[in-house]
């Protein structure tokens, strides 16, 4: 199992390779914790990251070795991949690759889009 701590629902791959989403109220909480609306001091990285390596315990109780998949600020990830770490549970990073293609459209502009497909799972 890997717990999805992001604020993005799971792609249809993350959830074929095993992740799974918190239900609706948790997470609002977790995106409310992910969230920075001012400039953090080092306190509130910390109580951020235990509160969300709480909720991912809060998940799992005790159980078989858990992954959970973490993203989000990057001055908060080293407290977070502790605080998760702390609890017995593995904190990895969703991979992706980027497909890109180009159009050429009928007036001779070229319209380039690009799709990330989920490629696997880096450990934190």
């Amino acid at each position: 199992m890997i717990i999805n701590l992001t604020q993005h629902t799971a792609t249809p791959d993350q959830i074929a390779a095993g992740v799974v989403d918190l239900p609706s109220e948790l997470r609002a909480k977790v995106s409310a914790l992910l969230t920075f609306e001012e400039l953090p001091d080092r306190i509130t990285i910390w109580e951020r990251a235990h509160a969300l390596s709480d909720v991912a315990q809060g998940i799992v109780g005790h159980g078989p070795k858990v992954s959970v998949m973490i993203g989000g600020a990057p001055f908060l990830m080293g407290s977070l991949i502790a605080a998760i770490e702390g609890w017995g549970l593995d904190p990895v990073f969703a991979f992706s690759r980027r497909e890109t293609r180009e159009e050429t459209l009928p007036d001779g502009s070229v319209r380039k889009t690009s799709v990330f497909r989920h490629a696997g799972f880096v450990p934190a």
